[in-house]
């Protein structure tokens, strides 16, 4: 079962309680019977390193990454100019 934090917005009153997910939120303040606030806390789980990829899971001799392709090499307008006059 989850705990929670609660602080009261009248006299400033914080303290945590053990609750299952289906009780309803705590709406009075046990010291003063203001109205309280349920405090966020930072997530347990903790990601370190570079990255996590789709393929991080993956056999690696069943999976493979193309490279994304290549953008075309645009023609210089020089070369370009000669072509044109030929043309012509």
């Amino acid at each position: 079962m989850p705990t929670y934090a609660y602080a009261c917005k009248d006299c400033s009153h914080a303290f945590e309680i053990v609750q299952s997910f289906s009780d309803s939120s705590l709406t009075s303040c046990p010291e003063c019977q203001g109205t309280l606030r349920k405090k966020f806390n930072s997530v347990g789980v903790v990601f370190k390193g570079s990255g996590f990829y789709r393929t991080d899971s993956r056999d690696t001799k069943g999976s493979t990454v193309a490279p994304a392709p290549a953008a075309p090499a645009a023609a210089p307008a020089a070369a370009a100019a000669p072509a044109a006059a030929a043309a012509s």
